[in-house]
């Protein structure tokens, strides 16, 4: 069963971008997943985008889809490197723990490189918690 689907682009350095995406994937999960599982995707493809706009310094593309029992998220950007892991100190306040976060939170994630030029999508799956 088909349970929806987002597609977004967001423009380089268009960090208001990210509420818009929030909201939309929230309107998509309404009715459709639980309450905390709703409020781990918003935390996790809002880390997601804003990595990719402030570590990039380009655009992205976010796509978001529901089907059976699990939503995926993906985020494209154009910088083909891949994102290092990062360990934040006690001086970083709450920079440095998106990827993190995802790590935790998410019940699967990865990162593809598509190529030289092509960049990369980094994605996560969240399970069950679908209405």
């Amino acid at each position: 069963m088909d349970g929806g689907e987002i597609t977004r682009s967001v423009r380089r350095a268009d960090l208001k971008a990210v509420s818009e995406i929030r909201r939309a994937l929230r309107e998509l999960m309404r009715h459709r997943c639980q309450a905390d599982c709703a409020e781990v995707a918003e935390l996790l493809i809002t880390e997601l985008v804003t990595n990719a706009l402030v570590h990039t310094e380009q655009g992205a593309e976010v796509s978001a889809s529901l089907a059976a029992a699990r939503l995926r998220v993906e985020v494209r950007d154009y910088a083909s490197r891949r994102p290092l892991p990062y360990v934040p100190t006690a001086d970083d306040g709450t920079h440095g723990r998106g990827l993190m976060l995802v790590q935790a939170l998410a019940d699967a994630w990865g990162v593809e490189v598509a190529g030289p030029g092509r960049g990369k999508v980094v994605w996560f799956e969240l399970d069950g918690g679908l209405a």
